[in-house]
């Protein structure tokens, strides 16, 4: 059906705001629309791989072999409990990978290469950047065709939002010209609140492009999944947090079917 790879990074420069949750589920959402589906984690914490099922030990080799030491990713690449579904998983070895690379050629590129070869494999390849504006993050953004922005919605929102698209700026004019925005995602949504329907209407005054319609709402069994090693899907597909990322990857395939066309 698709004819070409979309690689994402799910970015922002602020911790806690549902990048490695969206990482995950819309991953098993998109997978459990029958598209093939690579999620690459590039934080040191590896909550994404944990989140997919790999507990901490449980790995021999991660993403840092790669960027350090050279291997294929396809070597790297492990199953989850989607048969759609592949993972890169991350270790805390690359909390030094940073320093590491800095010396190495095209170290902004790393990622971009490794990726090459396995674009045919896949219909959607997700990065999971690091929760701040690091070489790895850096990696992500210029390895990725476009942007997803994961936002709480809390105060300094939309100051969050405009310092990442300046930076998606800077990406662009140095290192990936074609770097667009996927979209912004409210996420953590509490439609009990009027800070939560105030963020969504200020983002969708600056952004009306770029917002998606489809919000994240905070929920119990979306914040207990990863405890178990499994995307919300899997957790409890009858969940508001589930058939949340099941709309979202409805949205981007919409998207990306009317971009087709």
């Amino acid at each position: 059906m698709r004819t070409r790879c979309r690689t994402i990074a799910i970015t922002n420069q602020k911790g806690g705001v549902g990048k490695t949750t969206t990482a995950i589920n819309l991953a098993a959402a998109l997978a459990m629309a029958e598209m093939r589906v690579l999620v690459v984690d590039t934080d040191a914490q590896a909550n994404c791989t944990s989140g997919l099922g790999y507990t901490r030990g449980s790995i021999r080799r991660s993403i840092y072999h790669s960027f350090v030491l050279d291997e294929p990713l396809s070597s790297i690449i492990v199953k989850t409990d989607l048969d759609n579904l592949k993972l890169v998983p991350a270790d805390r070895n690359l909390t030094g990978a940073a320093i590491e690379m800095v010396d190495l050629p095209e170290r902004e590129s790393l990622l971009k290469h490794l990726l090459a070869p396995l674009e045919a494999d896949y219909d959607f390849i997700l990065i999971d950047s690091p929760p701040s504006l690091n070489l790895l993050t850096l990696n992500g953004l210029v390895a990725a065709q476009s942007v997803l922005v994961p936002i709480q919605c809390e105060y300094f929102a939309l100051e969050g939002v405009s310092e990442l698209l300046d930076t998606v700026a800077r990406v662009r004019r140095s290192f990936n010209p074609d770097l667009t925005i996927q979209g912004i995602l409210l996420t953590m949504f509490d439609e009990r609140t009027n800070l939560s329907a105030q963020v969504r209407e200020d983002l969708r005054n600056f952004f009306p492009k770029d917002v998606f319609a489809t919000v994240i709402p905070r929920n119990v069994r979306l914040a207990e999944a990863p405890s178990f090693g499994k995307p919300i899907v899997l957790y409890d597909i009858r969940s508001k947090g589930a058939e949340s990322y099941i709309n979202l990857a409805k949205e981007i395939l919409n998207h990306e079917k009317k971009g087709a066309g």
